[in-house]
């Protein structure tokens, strides 16, 4: 039951590649809307995924005794 979580890269990858389809390819209303959905999931994933990685730094920085 445990689903595979994407890596960080992978979705900014995807969501390089929406940004690409939505600057060049003529899209409709319904698909922009679409993709810019499914943009906005990735970027909170990626901030989300970015935000986890900052507080375990601040964590090992506090263990690590020397403020460093």
């Amino acid at each position: 039951m445990a689903k595979k979580e994407k890596t960080l890269e992978a979705a900014m990858e995807e969501l390089n590649q929406i940004l690409a389809r939505l600057e060049t390819d003529p899209v409709s209303l319904e698909d922009s809307f679409r993709l810019y959905q499914e943009g906005m999931k990735l970027l909170k994933y990626c901030n989300d995924s970015i935000d986890k990685v900052e507080k375990k730094l601040i964590i090992l920085e506090e263990g690590n005794g020397d403020g460093v």
